[in-house]
């Protein structure tokens, strides 16, 4: 069993990062010396649940996680400087900080260094994450000891929730859109106007209408999605950002 290390400090280990042509080394006080930051590490950066779901969620609530008190949030991972920042570079996530473990050390020292031998990985680290404060563990949330790959109490929601029970999650919207449709610019302006983060699935880019009909059984664009809820066009997204204004005066 990992051994849960809440109450101790964080190893005192120096980090060799790569910042533009240069090497650059940064320790752990560096790191958490003064402050508040949440760590989640995990096996391997470039990796499916890495980069689909661990990564993605803790940028997304960067911001929340900041309004409560958060300095910084931090993915450590056992890989080298060039692959880390070339995986931050892929995923967009720029309010994480990327931090290359090359040697293991933190891990090995967070008793968190796993083989990974029959992935052709060597060692890496085990998924977790941690809130740490002025360095030293205050939440840790340990990835069960089971085969493979678990991934269930190490997320960005599950941290939230200790750091900030009642806090507002942003909303999570999805623009179906073409480019040259003026309403499907007068959608996006508005939710950028209300600043509202959203994804944008371009058509005729990297999908077809097959993709709209299937979804929404829409044929007009844009078609824009709330939270797994069907808003419409442009003119529906007004309405319902009015409504949205009102419930909040």
């Amino acid at each position: 069993m990992f051994q849960n290390k809440e109450g101790e400090r964080v190893p005192s280990v120096s980090f060799r990062t790569r910042v533009g042509s240069a090497w650059h080394d940064v320790s752990s006080e560096d790191i958490f010396a003064g402050k508040s930051v949440v760590v989640f590490s995990l096996p391997g950066a470039f990796t499916p649940t890495c980069s689909s779901s661990h990564v993605p969620r803790f940028n997304q609530l960067a911001g929340v996680f900041r309004s409560h008190g958060v300095d910084e949030i931090v993915c450590i991972s056992v890989n080298d400087a060039f692959v880390m920042n070339e995986w931050k570079q892929s995923q967009g996530a720029d309010q994480v900080r990327f931090i290359p473990d090359g040697n293991g050390a933190f891990t090995a020292g967070m008793g968190m260094l796993v083989g990974k031998e029959d992935l052709g990985f060597g060692d890496r680290s085990w998924r977790y994450s941690m809130l740490v404060r002025d360095g030293i563990i205050e939440k840790m949330f340990i990835e069960p000891q089971e085969a493979g790959d678990p991934y269930g109490v190490s997320d960005a929601d599950t941290m939230l929730e200790y750091v900030a029970p009642n806090a507002t999650r942003p909303h999570d919207v999805t623009v179906f859109s073409r480019g040259g449709c003026l309403f499907c610019d007068k959608a996006k302006a508005l939710l950028m106007d209300a600043a509202i983060p959203f994804e944008a699935l371009e058509l005729n880019r990297q999908y077809s209408d097959r993709t709209l009909r299937a979804v929404t059984g829409a044929t007009s664009l844009p078609q824009v999605f709330v939270n797994g809820v069907h808003i419409g066009g442009a003119d529906e997204l007004e309405s319902w950002l009015a409504q949205r204004e009102i419930k909040a005066a």
